[in-house]
């Protein structure tokens, strides 16, 4: 693992988990409570870094015991009543996500808009842009955003339940979370 000040981990020394839209991520499902997600993220090696509550959101995040101190990997945000609300998997220090086939964590925007437009084509779904101009399939119940590594920069997402109005999830998340580097 590079230990300068914007490490990226291969995708080989990451943890690879599938994402089924709104439903499943990882060892984790959308409907899970705080204690669920810490018991079943530490089954799974992942060690708590900090946790408190932030913007009317409670907050855990989580890491590797050997990634470099204080850099989440996960983080996990509840509502009021401890369910699951998003989680955002880090774009250099996370698992790999793939969803329909598609490598999520630690891409070039570029090659990642290229594969969303791609299946968006394929499949005949929309195309969504997020704030900072990144693109997602419909669907998907996700939101792509990009984080400096170095001289590169690399894709990192969110991940969230949309119900029946995809915006309203996006736009209610924690501010902490659009503002990475």
């Amino acid at each position: 693992m590079d230990t300068g000040m914007w490490p990226v981990l291969p995708d080989a020394e990451r943890d690879h988990w599938n994402y089924l839209p709104g439903r499943t991520l990882g060892p984790l499902r959308m409907d899970m409570h705080q204690k669920e997600v810490i018991a079943a993220l530490a089954a799974h090696g992942f060690t708590t870094k900090s946790d408190g509550h932030i913007e009317g959101w409670d907050f855990v995040h989580f890491g590797k015991e050997d990634a470099p101190a204080g850099q989440a990997a996960v983080e996990c945000y509840f509502h009021e009543d401890g369910e699951l609300a998003y989680v955002l998997v880090d774009g250099r220090l996370g698992p790999q996500v793939t969803c329909e086939g598609i490598r999520l964590i630690g891409r070039v925007p570029s090659q990642l808009a290229q594969e969303m437009e791609d299946y968006a084509t394929e499949h005949d779904t929309g195309i969504q842009f997020s704030y900072g101009g990144d693109c997602f399939c419909d669907g998907f119940q996700l939101e792509i955003g990009s984080q400096r590594a170095g001289d590169r920069v690399v894709s990192w997402t969110l991940f969230f339940v949309a119900g029946e109005d995809p915006s309203v999830p996006r736009d209610a998340a924690p501010t902490a979370i659009w503002h990475r580097w």
